[in-house]
């Protein structure tokens, strides 16, 4: 059976997920549920994601297209500069899709099963090693979990990719994170993350969120309904 653009296009959507939600229900099922779900609460807006997009958005410019940075940004230019003129491919800000088998997709397509951003990637002149680098805004926490899984998403959409290094950047504390994956050990990735993903589907598909008390519980979490709610560590 043939179908036209317009029958792809209301086919259903698999089920996806992000690094963020399986980080999200690792902390609390429940939590992850109300909010992610069935989005009774709200995260309330400190501004902390407003400063990191924009400080996102000036690093894209800059290296993107040759945009001055902010003057309270201006103390990033070496760094970006160095970035910049970097020989090879270099794209920002690029979203990258895959699919459950890891084949690459389009970011809206129907079957898409994980995520991911670069903020900044180098494709070497030789097209066999990759630097991409995730800013990152807030304070330091090493996930390096995030880091492989956007390495995987690289050696999908660039199949002649054979290293990826990878690095966090810490703005606010002039520091980074490294960490380097290789092609031939892509399975070492799965191996560790496949079990929590599917932990996760399990619960999409069972509707079991159960409650996890954990430190957010006495001051910072905003699920009131949750019987742990006030409760917890400091």
């Amino acid at each position: 059976m043939r179908y036209n653009a317009k029958d792809l296009a209301n086919q259903p959507k698999a089920w996806s997920w992000s690094y963020s939600k399986l980080k999200n229900y690792r902390t609390c099922p429940r939590r992850y549920y109300d909010i992610e779900v069935e989005k009774k609460y709200k995260e309330p807006d400190n501004g902390a994601q407003q400063e990191g997009n924009r400080v996102h958005k000036a690093f894209e410019l800059r290296i993107g297209s040759n945009t001055p940075l902010p003057a309270d940004l201006a103390h990033h230019e070496d760094a970006m500069a160095r970035l910049a003129a970097r020989p090879g491919r270099i794209i920002v800000e690029h979203q990258m899709a895959i699919r459950e088998d890891l084949s690459p997709c389009g970011w809206f397509a129907n079957d898409t099963w994980y995520r991911a951003k670069g903020d900044y990637i180098n494709i070497a002149p030789n097209e066999r090693v990759a630097l991409a680098i995730d800013y990152k805004t807030g304070k330091i926490i090493e996930e390096i979990e995030q880091l492989a899984l956007l390495a995987e998403c690289i050696f999908s959409h660039f199949p002649k990719i054979e290293a990826v290094r990878t690095e966090f950047w810490w703005m606010k504390d002039d520091a980074s994170t490294r960490e380097d994956f290789y092609r031939k050990d892509r399975y070492k990735t799965w191996e560790g993350v496949l079990p929590k993903v599917m932990e996760l589907r399990h619960a999409h598909e069972t509707l079991s969120f159960p409650p996890t008390q954990n430190g957010l519980c006495k001051r910072h979490c905003i699920v009131k309904g949750c019987p742990h709610w006030g409760g917890g560590g400091n």
